[in-house]
């Protein structure tokens, strides 16, 4: 529900309606009687409390303090090996500013302190930042304090006395005037107030907006280094299982010579290792354009060869994670700060409409000299002045003042059920990431079994068929079974580090705790956490 007024003139709350009858007789009164200037300004001012419009207030977060329907374990599943590590999760716990160092991966950490320093991405949301305060600024400066302009006229005229009553009397005269002109329009039912409210929900959007772009930022670079690690790691697994491959081939033919078997087993290791060779230009590919993704994330060329290369063996996993609570996510992750930052400015703009209805009252005054030459413009004698005020109140435009205040109105609705949405996604977002840990956990220690079990059971039937113990059929599955449990077991891995940072970026990335005076913080809005 919208309040549509607000009055602190002394008299507590009043009903719009009477308030808005208070001011408009105000105002009608100082007109019709003409008073001198200071008494206008010392009324004006005493009624310069009333203000239409809503006061904004952050909807409330949700009612809840879990973010999935099952509570999560403790630690997670463990299993042999560094990515195999178990974690536990601190429910309430805070994450660093900088996330990425819990990886504790120099070479990531200086790639993404170069990518936040010279990224485009970066630079624009920075500079839309800076824009948005200067639009604040330049409302500001015209809407709190009076428009000051100097007015230098020279004209040229023909008087035709006919206008004065003389017919006869036709002159041609220079006329040269020079002025101060101050105006000022008073905000007495804050119009103006709202309009900088709004501009200043701009500038926290912008704001969250460059925190959002700093958040994306780091976590595409530590995904975009674990896909490289990863596909590095089945790259070689995949070599190496080529030249295992080659040399059973070359065992197989040796016997096809002597007659130990026949063409058909020759012929099926060789197309498995043909389908093998064929599963590593993809991997190449992939790898590749991974490499270039880190490069432009970077702010570089992808033809620059100065970003580091990633090995899963460079990455630790973090054995805490930090889970913060759903009351604070809210007041945390920069997509829900910005959406909170718009339903804000809808607000403001409700005010403005509102504003717009009542009258709207300008005062202005001029000083200067005026002369019929340059030079008399020097003498004090020729000053001329005026005071003025005008009161505009709208009485008929047709429904136009009405149809946008219910426009403002819908658009603050529509703003609130996206800042709704906004916070809904956040909480799948982040139930879906802890349910993907556990899971990780899990499938990497059923993925390391079946490496383990496809590699002794590859090793076994190896020496069976050496002696006669098995068909080739036997070795040629065992083989295919070790090369796919091999690939899973790398993924696997890979996995569990991406979706860590996957975490951490679902729970805002820890923003509100940077405190350094780096060049790149500086350029980020004073905004913390409400």
């Amino acid at each position: 529900m919208i309040d549509d007024v607000n009055c602190s003139s002394g008299r507590g709350r009043l009903h719009p309606q009477l308030c808005g009858a208070f001011c408009r007789r105000a105002a009608h009164h100082l007109v019709a009687r003409a008073a001198p200037i200071t008494v206008l300004l010392s009324l004006l001012g005493s009624l310069s409390g009333c203000t239409v419009g809503p006061e904004y207030r952050t909807p409330a977060p949700p009612a809840t303090d879990t973010y999935a329907p099952t509570p999560l374990p403790e630690r997670t599943a463990s299993s042999p090996g560094a990515a195999g590590l178990g974690q536990q999760f601190a429910t309430g716990g805070d994450l660093p500013a900088q996330w990425w160092t819990l990886f504790r991966c120099e070479p990531l950490d200086a790639l993404i302190r170069e990518a936040l320093a010279n990224s485009p991405n970066i630079a624009a949301a920075s500079a839309a930042l800076r824009q948005a305060g200067e639009n604040l600024r330049a409302q500001a400066g015209s809407q709190l304090y009076p428009a000051i302009d100097a007015k230098l006229n020279a004209t040229r005229e023909k008087l035709n006395g006919a206008t004065f009553g003389q017919p006869g009397l036709n002159r041609i005269l220079s006329l040269y005037n020079a002025s101060v002109i101050v105006s000022y329009k008073l905000d007495l039912f804050g119009g103006a107030r709202h309009e900088l409210e709004s501009l200043g929900a701009q500038v926290d959007y912008q704001g969250f907006q460059l925190q959002g772009a700093y958040l994306a930022l780091s976590a595409n670079i530590v995904t975009a280094a674990v896909k490289e690690a990863s596909l590095r790691e089945q790259i070689d697994a995949t070599e190496r299982i080529v030249a295992d491959e080659e040399t059973q081939l070359g065992m197989l033919r040796k016997q096809f010579e002597f007659g130990g078997v026949g063409r058909v087993a020759v012929l099926s290791q060789e197309t498995l290792l043909a389908q093998t060779r064929a599963t590593l230009p993809p991997l190449r590919q992939s790898l590749d354009q991974t490499r270039h993704q880190l490069a432009v994330l970077a702010g570089k060329p992808p033809s620059d060869i100065g970003v580091p290369e990633f090995r899963l063996s460079m990455f630790t996993l973090p054995r805490t994670l930090p889970v913060s609570l759903p009351s604070s996510l809210v007041r945390q992750r920069p997509d829900i700060l910005a959406a909170d930052a718009v339903l804000h400015q809808a607000s403001a703009q409700v005010g403005v409409a509102t504003a717009n209805m009542y009258p709207q009252i300008t005062l202005s005054a001029s000083y200067g000299p005026q002369s019929l030459t340059p030079a008399g413009m020097l003498k004090y004698a020729d000053m001329i002045w005026n005071i003025g005020s005008g009161l505009t109140q709208p009485i008929f435009h047709g429904g136009q003042l009405t149809a946008q205040k219910r426009a403002a109105e819908a658009a603050f609705d529509q703003a609130k059920a996206q800042y709704r949405q906004t916070v809904l996604l956040a909480f799948e977002d982040v139930a879906d990431t802890l349910r993907a840990l556990d899971h990780d956990a899990t499938g990497l220690a059923a993925q390391t079994e079946a490496w383990r079990a496809a590699s002794s059971s590859l090793d076994l039937t190896r020496g069976q068929f050496r002696v006669g113990g098995v068909s080739y059929l036997s070795l040629l599955d065992a083989q295919r079974q070790y090369q796919q449990t091999v690939v899973n077991l790398t993924q696997a891995q890979a996995a569990r580090y991406a979706d860590t940072a996957a975490l951490f970026q679902a729970l805002g990335g820890g923003w509100w705790n940077d405190t350094t005076t780096s060049q790149t913080s500086q350029a980020a809005p004073a905004i913390r956490p409400q």
